[in-house]
């Protein structure tokens, strides 16, 4: 088991290592190119990997309870945090699922455009003489407030529609649908994806994990600090990821029935570190990416002996 994560995660730091010393020691890449990267990675190498793994499940044979089990514990955890927001500056959650993350995304930078009016200047009336000239005072004045403009903010409705403008231009919206059809419909009919398409696809995608992961290191390298976002946010990530995490799957998974093997590797996979998919969205839309950043970092870092010790744990209560 020890040997087999391994052999999964070192290539991928390998990644972020090469992607660190690209900025931080052979300054080979600017800020600005170092952003080119992110996009790349977000809306080509990104939505490609998640088709090519969703076209492959067999939703025929997915265990649905074990799905409302994870739709309950997020539901749980979005709670908790708005909870928490309340009592924070420091946060601003959006741990949904894929499609509604992007959507949330989208919706929240939609949210920060401002609407702009020019008030125009009033038409001469009793402060004017029979000419229709007003006095130097006034005319001074309304001449300042003729260039006056007010900012308000879009109604929600146009917001609404902005985001899903823009959901429907983002090719990782449809990544998930298209990948998901494809799946229902080669496993309903049994056939398979022809060789010439899934080599199209797996060209690009193949890559959608390192260069995620390089895409971190740049981000990094960039920082001041490895650890940007403070030790205080780090632990208390650490904390949610694989504490508050397990214990909401645990809920969840007991109130649909969940028993046995099935609640065990629930539990397990809930306590796994932070998906590099996360930072990438984030970081593209300018939201916390210090924090997942360090999330996704450190995370990796700890979650073998976690998982060890989540593994002994659970069989030994069994």
């Amino acid at each position: 088991m020890f040997d087999n994560v391994v052999v999964a995660m070192v290539p991928l730091y390998v990644a972020l290592i090469l992607g660190y010393g690209s900025v931080k020691w052979l300054h080979i890449f600017t800020r600005e190119q170092c952003d080119a990267i992110n996009q790349f990675v977000c809306y080509f190498t990104l939505p490609l990997f998640t088709f090519e793994f969703t076209a492959h499940i067999d939703p025929f044979e997915m265990n649905y309870l074990f799905i409302n089990a994870d739709a309950i514990s997020k539901v749980i955890i979005v709670l908790v945090l708005a909870f928490w927001a309340k009592c924070s500056i420091l946060s601003d959650p959006s741990i949904v699922w894929l499609t509604l993350l992007l959507f949330v995304l989208e919706f929240r930078r939609s949210s920060s455009i401002d609407l702009i009016s020019t008030v125009d200047a009033p038409p001469a009336g009793k402060d004017s003489d029979l000419e229709g000239n007003m006095n130097n005072t006034i005319a001074n004045n309304i001449a300042m407030s003729s260039h006056t403009t007010t900012s308000t903010r879009p109604a929600f409705w146009y917001l609404m529609k902005i985001a899903w403008l823009k959901l429907a231009m983002n090719p990782n919206s449809y990544a998930c649908i298209v990948g998901l059809t494809w799946a229902f419909l080669s496993n309903r009919w049994h056939f398979q994806m022809p060789s010439i398409m899934e080599g199209s696809i797996l060209i690009m995608s193949r890559a959608g994990t390192g260069t995620a992961m390089f895409s971190m290191g740049l981000f990094m390298a960039l920082q001041e600090k490895v650890i940007s976002c403070g030790v205080t946010l780090t632990v208390f990530g650490m904390v949610l990821r694989f504490i508050a995490g397990p214990a909401a799957m645990a809920i969840g998974a007991i109130v649909v029935g969940l028993r046995g093997d099935v609640l065990r590797v629930a539990i397990i996979q809930a306590a796994l570190p932070q998906s590099i998919t996360s930072f990438i969205f984030v970081k593209e839309y300018g939201l916390h990416a210090e924090e997942l950043s360090t999330a996704v970092i450190f995370g990796k870092m700890v979650s073998l002996p976690v998982l060890i010790a989540y593994y002994a744990i659970l069989e030994f209560l069994h």
